[in-house]
């Protein structure tokens, strides 16, 4: 995972979604005009029909770069990054903004928003590799604010955004969501260097659609068109703007900074009763819970004998007794089975292990690995060096004692410090406190 130098971002034009048009999904609905985004050069109709209660997406501006692209008055940022995220009104979440560092934890009490949070992260990063809005939220009326009363048509929604930095400096994506009656993407808004890049609006509620406005300068300087109303308009920018013009190629570089940044991202929940019985030998690609570890020690054993037996080392930090090695046997059935190398001592399979330090190896294995070890959407058509990971972990300290979780922050915050790989997760107070005296860990506390 060696750094290189990074090329424009249109190098990543391909770095879209899976998609390739739009979708007509749900049943039609009529009814006045809806919560709307106006587009650049856009005015407003001088009547209005009643309103939506899902406010319009709104995202701070940037400041015009000085320096040219991907300059703010400072070095360039290399690899597309998630560095604040918003939860205009999300749940239980309303008007709260939470930057992110190379490493953050959310901390607070049971019921404080600690999970939300992630996953309004999690739902962004899976808009951004095109799955649809039904998908992403199964049960979007669990998002919206519980104070959020429905207008004359029964709509209520909820507002989320993010910013990402990277060559192209600080780009803002907010999103205003319709949940009830139905589910849609009533608008979005994608900002940069102070120019408004990109707007959706809904103008026909009987449509599946939503009206797209995006900055193209030259002899056109706004180009509409209709977009699907439940897929992430951002990422289907690469798919829709040819790049022929300066105010396109712009675009096209913030949208792809965006999609980069958002779909970089692995969702890892270790769970341990998964993870100890033999599996067959495959692809090696780690899965969200882990139930497949052996397979992938089985793959990193041969391909990445370095990192492997770092992991041997972090091993025995946070497992109880003597660890010279993390091996794999093949057994005679076909399978494989991962155990602990004690020296001179009996292997130790590791379903003998207790579920802190099963949970602690899964989540050690995925810090030391990159996406070509995890099963996740990679964007291969963009470097290695252009891409940050970022490991999500709900939950991260469950089942660790204070060794564990202490272990797992230094080995993480060393990682993080080549930009190569964030973390953002959730803790208990007890971990948190730890987190806190961690160098390097940012802890947002969401008691209030």
């Amino acid at each position: 995972m060696g750094s290189s130098s990074v090329a424009p971002a249109s190098a990543a034009r391909f770095a879209g979604p899976r998609v390739s048009g739009p979708r007509v999904s749900g049943p039609r609905v009529s009814g006045p005009g809806e919560s709307r985004v106006s587009g650049p050069g856009e005015s407003r109709p001088a009547a209005t029909a009643p309103r939506a209660s899902v406010p319009e997406a709104r995202g701070p501006v940037a400041a015009e770069g000085r320096g040219g692209p991907g300059r703010r008055g400072g070095p360039l940022t290399a690899r597309p990054a998630v560095t604040e995220l918003r939860l205009s009104a999300f749940a239980g979440h309303r008007s709260a903004v939470h930057p992110l560092g190379p490493v953050t934890l959310f901390a607070g009490p049971s019921g404080s928003g600690k999970s939300t949070t992630l996953r309004a992260y999690e739902a962004l990063a899976r808009l951004g590799a095109g799955d649809p809005l039904d998908e992403v939220f199964p049960d979007a009326a669990d998002c919206v604010p519980e104070r959020a009363r429905p207008d004359a048509q029964g709509r209520r929604g909820f507002r989320i955004g993010c910013t990402v930095d990277g060559p192209e400096g600080p780009v803002h994506l907010d999103l205003a969501v319709q949940a009830e009656p139905r589910l849609r993407i009533v608008g979005e808004r994608l900002t940069g260097r102070g120019r408004t890049l990109l707007a959706t609006a809904l103008r026909d509620p009987g449509r599946s659609t939503v009206q797209a406005a995006w900055h193209t300068a030259g002899t056109t300087p706004v180009t509409r068109a209709p977009l699907p109303d439940d897929l992430l308009g951002t990422a289907l920018l690469p798919l829709r703007v040819a790049g022929k013009t300066q105010g396109q190629l712009e675009v096209l570089a913030a949208a792809e900074q965006v999609v980069i940044g958002l779909r970089s991202a692995f969702a890892c929940d270790p769970r341990p009763e998964r993870m100890r019985a033999p599996v067959p030998p495959g692809e090696g690609r780690l899965r969200r819970g882990c139930g497949n570890l052996a397979e992938v020690l089985h793959r990193t054993h041969t391909d990445c004998p370095r990192r492997h037996h770092r992991l041997a080392a972090v091993a025995g930090a946070g497992c109880v007794g003597p660890v010279t090695g993390v091996g794999v046997q093949e057994l005679p059935e076909g399978t494989v089975r991962a155990v602990l190398e004690r020296g001179g001592r009996p292997a130790t399979p590791l379903g003998r292990l207790g579920d802190g330090e099963l949970r602690y190896l899964a989540l050690a294995l995925t810090l030391l690995t990159g996406p070509g070890v995890l099963e996740m959407d990679r964007i291969a058509e963009v470097p290695d060096a252009m891409q940050s990971l970022t490991l999500l972990a709900d939950d991260l300290d469950r089942g660790l004692d204070g060794r564990q979780v202490g272990e797992l922050l230094r080995l993480a915050t060393g990682i993080a410090a080549d930009g190569h790989i964030r973390v953002a997760g959730t803790v208990g107070e007890r971990a948190a406190g730890e987190a806190r005296r961690t160098p390097g860990v940012t802890v947002v506390d969401l008691s209030g």
